[in-house]
């Protein structure tokens, strides 16, 4: 890819054997340009070595704390749920597009354990933010940014790129108004979430004189680093999976008479649910794999010489451990370019799990808010189709529903209109 060799792992066994089996070899984050330039080796994602593994380390027993995988989180997600599902309810089941408000939703709940509060979804500062992401998503997908990528000697041509320096740096300095706020009003005996935690133990680490990784630059780009994943790739499957239900009636009927034995209309559904629902479950893990979010994963980096499966890979190969070529594999799924809950269920219709299911990745850079994610698909994609039925707008057939995507860092849907039908 421009001046720079890149090597491609395609399919199940081949990604499965490096992120895993080869897991510390293929462990470092590639170098991109852009992500270089935007988080220089901060934070969570992007970076690499001792920063990395502290800021990984910090920030999953600061999610645990704060209730991922546990009841407290899911109390915050189903009162989001509350709060979407009167947004869709305003709309009396005429057609709308749903992106910003699906990242409202998903952004609110990540919010709330990075800041300890949820935003209105009308806050201009909130829809701001919302709005700096899309299009920072949207852009750096765009046949410049993949340019500058190949030839970072182009980083000097107008648009994308000075678009997205722009939206970084308005986006950051938003945040530190809000770090300011908080550095002001912190309470080291009443934690509001994880600026808090993270301010107490950067107070906790200077008092010890010794130099640390818990500096403002790791405060700042950890916190985006959050809130951006948070968002968009949830938001994003959740998008798909409305598409998909509007487009296979069949499919959203199973699920809501499944919703209905299960929970009934007006219980809210809860994630020990999840384990007396198969087909829901079946129908969400279908929705990650057809929808695909990271088709190329994020770029890998080999951390050392490697042989792998014949071939000698120098430390500092840039890697591509294509997630695509899995969650299509002919040989890991049936009809792997259809949609097709069965993927995920027996004969008897008992939900069964799938090796080759790697939306999150796997291994060492596997998405840490895996589980908080899981949690989110399940709560919100049940509890919505609890309340409606979605179909297209009057005048387009389910056939003409256009699974096109939009190519930016994330693959997504296009921005449709499609009708919430109250139940």
């Amino acid at each position: 890819m421009g001046m720079q060799k890149i090597v491609v792992l395609t399919g199940y066994d081949t990604v499965k054997d490096a992120l895993i089996n080869h897991a510390d070899e293929f462990g470092n984050r590639g170098r991109s340009p852009l992500f270089q330039n935007a988080f220089k080796d901060h934070g969570i994602i992007f970076a690499n070595g001792e920063s990395w593994k502290q800021m990984r380390r910090f920030a999953l027993s600061t999610l645990r704390d704060f209730g991922m995988g546990k009841k407290t989180i899911e109390h915050r997600i189903l009162e989001e749920s509350v709060a979407l599902i009167k947004v869709f309810e305003s709309f009396k089941g005429q057609p709308f597009e749903n992106t910003l408000i699906m990242n409202s939703a998903l952004a609110n709940i990540i919010c709330s354990i990075i800041f300890g509060h949820r935003f209105e979804y009308d806050d201009s500062t909130f829809i701001q933010f919302l709005k700096i992401i899309n299009e920072s998503v949207r852009l750096s997908g765009s046949f410049i940014i993949r340019l500058y990528n190949a030839f970072p000697f182009l980083g000097f041509l107008p648009g994308a790129l000075k678009q997205i320096i722009k939206n970084r740096e308005d986006f950051n300095r938003e945040i530190k108004k809000i770090f300011a706020e908080f550095k002001s009003t912190l309470n080291p005996s009443d934690i509001r979430g994880f600026t808090d935690a993270f301010l107490v133990k950067q107070e906790a680490e200077r008092a010890k004189n010794e130099a640390t990784y818990f500096d403002d630059e790791n405060m700042l780009y950890s916190t985006t680093n959050l809130f951006g994943a948070g968002t968009e790739t949830t938001s994003t499957t959740l998008r798909w999976g409305f598409l998909l239900m509007a487009k296979y009636p069949e499919i959203q009927n199973k699920v809501q008479k499944e919703i209905e034995s299960v929970i009934g209309p007006v219980r809210p559904p809860t994630v020990e649910d999840r384990k007396n629902m198969p087909y829901c479950n079946a129908v969400i893990h279908e929705i990650q794999r057809f929808g695909n979010i990271v088709p190329m994963n994020l770029q890998h980096e080999t951390s050392m010489d490697t042989y792998f499966r014949g071939y000698f890979l120098p430390k500092g190969t840039q890697v591509i451990p294509l997630l695509s070529s899995v969650l299509r594999d002919k040989t890991q799924w049936k009809t792997p370019d259809l949609f097709n809950p069965s993927h995920f269920l027996n004969t008897e219709g008992q939900f069964v799990k799938k090796d080759a299911f790697m939306p999150f990745s796997a291994g060492r850079r596997a998405c840490l808010g895996e589980t908080l994610a899981k949690m989110e698909l399940f709560l919100l994609f049940v509890g919505v189709l609890q309340k409606f039925t979605f179909c297209p707008p009057p005048g387009v057939t389910e056939k003409e529903l256009d699974f096109e995507p939009c190519l930016g860092s994330t693959r997504s849907p296009k921005p449709l209109l499609l009708c919430a039908v109250p139940r």
